[in-house]
This record gives C-alpha cells, structure tokens and sequence, in this order.
C-alpha cells in the first residue's frame, strides 16, 4: 500500500497491511481514543490554550503521520513532555489565552515541523542520541515538577499562581492549608483510579473512566457549589486551515525556542521508535522524523501547537494489540466526531479531575528505576541527573532545557578529550596484541612500542595524542625506541586540527631515527581521511599494516638482523 511522493514515502506504515490486522487496529484504536480524549483536553490546558485545540493537535498529527511517518504503532499528539517548555517560551512573548498566544503557538508548530521534517529528509536520525540518558532523566524529572506546578492550583483548588518556578512553588505551600478539600478530593480521587487501573492493565481508559466519575460526583453532590471549577463549554465544529497572522519579527523571535522544541521532540521520538521496533528489521528514525514533521505543520496550519510522540500511548496501541496506524486514524475518527456532535458533553468535566491526570502523568515520566540502575552502576553520572533536574527546576524552564542539552552535549565531548594513547602487549603464545590492563599479561618486543588510540582523533584529544605520542618516542629512564606500531582499530576518524599534530609526531619520529608503522585501520572514514589530510604520503604505504604483528615483524629490530 505504500506509494512514494517526489521521494517521500506515504503510507509506508500501511506496507503490507493484512485484513487480518482490522479487527485489532479497530481495539486499539477505541482504546487509544478513550485515553487520547481527556489527555488531550489537559495537555492543551497545561499549554494555556482551549481544550478544543488539543483535539485538533491529536487528529491533525495521527492523519499527518499515519500518511507519512514509518513506525505501524508510534501515536503523535499533544504532548506533556514539550507542552510546559513551549508554554514558558510563549509567556514571554504574549499574555496566555490571548489570540497572539495562539498564533504564536501555531506558528511555532510549524517551524518546528520545518526543522523536524528537514531533518528526517537529510538523514539525520543521529539527532535522537544528542541527549545522554543520565541528562534524559534528569530532564524529565524537571519536566515533572513543572508539571506539578501548573496543576496543583487547580488540584487544590487554589488561585493560579504567578513568578517563577521557586516563587510558585514558594506560594503552594502558603497557600496549602487553604486548600479545597472537594477540589482535593476530586484530584485525589481521579489520581488513585487511574493508578488502579494502570496497575490492573495500561489497556483499561482510567483517565476516561475517572474523569466521567469525577463529572458524575460533581454533578451528583454538587460540588459546583463548593469551589470545585468546571471546564466550561467548549467549542465544536471542525478547524479551519489558516496561517498565523503574525509578522516577520514573530517568526524570528520564536526560532531558538522552535530549535529547542525540535531537540526535544526527535529524541523522544527515537526513544519511543526504539522502544516499539518493528517485528522484522529497525526502527526508521528518519521515516519517523517525517512523520512528525508532517504532523507538526499540519498541527500548525489548523491552529494547533507542536506534537510530539507519546511513549505511554503509544505503548497503548501495542498492548492493545495494534498492528499499524490504523489504529491511530481510528482514535482519531472518534475524537473528531466528539468535536462535531459531543462537545456538549465536556462542558460538566471538573478542571480538578484534568488537573490529576496530568499529575498522574508527571509521576509516571519521572523514571526512578532507572535513576537508580544509573547510581549503582556509574555513581558520578547521578550528578548529571540532579544538575539537569535542577536547572530546569529553579531556572526559567527554557533555559533549563538548553543548560541540559549543553550538558549532555559536553559531557560527550568531555569524553572524547579524555581519550589518551595507550600501551599494548603480545598475548603469550598468539599474535593478538593487547592493551595494558591491570589484569592483562603479555610481552613486549625490545625497542619496539605498541600503542592504540580508541576514539575518533579530533581537536578536543589532538593535543594528548601528539604529547603521548612524543612521550612514547623519547621515553626517559627506559631502553630507547627504534620502532613505533599505532595500532587504529578503534580511531574511527581524523579531522584536521588533528591530522597537523598527526604530522608533528610522523617528523618526530624521522628526526628522532625512529620508524612509525600503522596497523589495523579498519574504519573506512579514517582511510579516507588519511590520504585527503595527506597523512599517507607522509608515513609511506609500505608502512601500513593489516595487524600488528605484521608490522614488527617487517619492521622491528627482529627484520633488522
């Protein structure tokens, strides 16, 4: 069923469909839409826009990514992960509720599907692994309490709060033992079904039946009466196409904050690609960039925000037995005729009971297993977790986000600097050569020097190598060095700060009366480089090995004799 558009792939995840796979899309499908409804309505109210436009985001991205995105069971919507960074970004640029807010969330939904898009075009699933899972975690935690924040209010049946994130939170526990105890126990309420139902099976709408519980209590003890706020009506009917009416200056103003959003949202999608492989073969992160391109500028163009993938509903769709995104056009089918003919319906829900669902959801992103799996097997990279968190806790949440992506960003590159050369001995009895380990034993050839270097060779590590490497030619207090073997298994590329501190040790060594030999370049990108940055010419072709033991035994005092 899939066809190709100018290079595109469309409906490349019907590939193959059966009528077999009807009848569990159909299930799937009810289910997804029972949980979509009322999630979709609180994550457009945590993004301080319309419940209507949750709607909208959640039809607008599964049509746009069933045509053109990869995975058969990923689900695109609105999303809590990105909604409270968006919503942060938009505050400062126009006051909530008010039509510039919206136009500016639309246009962002757009650009972001440009960005999105473009880089599933260009091949660039890589982006998915920028951000470290340490970083992950501590970037949803924050996303968590942010989350909590925003809802607790409405929760409580509190007053919204202003200022920052400490100011709020300052003002929660003063406000506290105001507390409505209807509202409260509305939230309460909703909160522990869901968690009951989640616990029983992740297919049982909790949030559906919980909200529909709430609206009946309130309706039933008229809790109305007793502070305990109501949705209010909400708008019917079907979007209309538009393009946001703002200027240039707009546009421009929201590109760091649609930069940051794309980041975000092609990480968590890889993650949740990954986390739904296909039956046969990998995941296709470029398709699923696609597709959530596609679904962001459709969001976009019917005056939505920007979507994202949803690891919980899409882990939906799989439990319930979805087998492509049949199930998703489904959910959606339903959710667009409650926009026609069922609006009338959500007007009684209580805005305590949307408050809980998403209370529920912000405990359910903070991954406390796998926080702790990261204490116990690699204690200092708990610090990356707390510092992320953190940032985006006492932070602006924007600036939060971009100190944790820096973070991840450098604790990469961190890695890669700290890359240094080291030696290698012979295994007794093989020709395997191996590097030095406290546990490792073997022999050494005299006055011939085995090295390894084991990372791309870059300007973060250029100079460490040309000092060890120099170290390595004139060792003091030791038998001096007549032949130098640099074995590259694991130098994966050369760039050309490096190839320059390459060169220094290659004249070193000629100047120095010491041979220089490379063994076991393997990585075709570092052939390459070494015959583009002229690193081949200067070592000599007949100096290039295919292993180690080839190139002492050409070339070390032993061939000499």
């Amino acid at each position: 069923m899939a066809v190709k558009l100018r290079g595109l792939p469309v409906l490349d995840s019907l590939r193959g469909y059966s009528p077999a796979f009807i009848a569990p899309d159909l299930i799937a499908g009810v289910t997804l839409a029972a949980i979509a409804i009322p999630e979709q309505m609180a994550t457009a109210r945590l993004g301080a826009l319309p419940p209507q436009i949750g709607f909208f985001a959640f039809i607008a991205a599964s049509f746009a990514f069933a045509l053109f995105g990869a995975s058969r069971q990923l689900s695109a919507g609105a999303d809590s992960t990105i909604t409270p960074i968006f919503a942060a970004g938009l505050a400062l640029m126009a006051a909530a509720g008010a039509p510039h807010y919206a136009a500016l969330a639309a246009a962002l939904a757009l650009m972001v599907g440009l960005i999105v898009g473009a880089a599933g075009i260009l091949r660039m699933g890589w982006i998915g692994n920028l951000l470290s899972v340490p970083v992950t975690l501590g970037f949803l935690a924050g996303i968590a309490v942010h989350i909590a924040v925003s809802q607790l209010p409405a929760a409580l049946g509190l007053p919204a709060l202003s200022g920052s994130n400490l100011s709020k939170i300052g003002q929660l526990i003063a406000l506290a033992p105001r507390a409505n105890l209807a509202a409260l126990a509305v939230s309460g309420g909703v909160i522990a079904l869901i968690a009951v139902c989640h616990r029983i099976s992740a297919r049982i709408p909790g949030a559906l039946v919980a909200v529909v519980l709430a609206s009946v209590a309130v309706a039933a003890w008229h809790l109305s009466d007793q502070g305990v706020s109501l949705l209010g009506p909400v708008a019917g009917g079907l979007p209309h196409p538009a393009w946001p009416a703002l200027g240039v200056a707009d546009f421009l103003k929201l590109v760091p904050l649609a930069l940051m959003i794309s980041l975000v949202i092609m990480v968590q999608t890889a993650a949740t690609a990954r986390s739904f492989p296909p039956e046969h073969g990998l995941p296709d992160e470029d398709g699923d960039f696609i597709g959530i391109g596609a679904a962001n500028l459709l969001a976009g163009v019917f005056g939505a925000f920007p979507v994202d993938a949803s690891p919980p509903r899409t882990a939906i769709v799989a439990e319930s037995g979805g087998r492509s995104q049949v199930s998703s056009l489904a959910a959606a089918s339903i959710v667009l005729a409650l926009l026609l003919f069922g609006t009338g319906v959500l007007a009684s829900i209580p805005q305590a009971a949307l408050s809980g669902i998403l209370l529920f959801v912000a405990a359910r992103i903070v991954r406390i297993g796998q926080m702790v799996q990261v204490v116990r097997a690699r204690p200092i990279e708990a610090i990356l977790i707390l510092a992320t968190a953190a940032a985006l806790i006492v932070l602006p949440i924007q600036i939060g986000v971009a100190f944790g992506i820096g973070l991840s960003l450098l604790c990469g590159l961190w890695a890669g600097a700290r890359s240094r050369i080291r030696p290698m001995v012979q295994v007794p009895g093989t020709s395997v050569w191996w590097p030095v380990t406290p546990s490792s034993a073997g022999d050494t050839s005299p006055g011939v020097a085995v090295l390894t270097f084991q990372a791309a060779l870059t300007f973060l590590n250029a100079e460490g190598f040309e000092r060890d490497m120099l170290g390595a030619i004139t060792p003091s207090g030791a038998p001096p060095v007549k032949l130098i073997v640099l074995e590259c298994a694991g130098l994966i590329d050369i760039d050309f700060t490096a190839a320059q501190s390459f060169k220094s040790v290659i004249e070193a060594c000629k100047t120095g009366g010491v041979g220089f030999a490379l063994a076991r370049l393997e990585s075709v990108d570092a052939q390459n480089a070494l015959t583009r940055l002229g690193l081949r010419d200067a070592i000599g072709q007949d100096r290039i090995f295919q292993s180690v033991a080839q190139a002492v035994d050409a070339l070390g005092p032993k061939a000499a004799t």
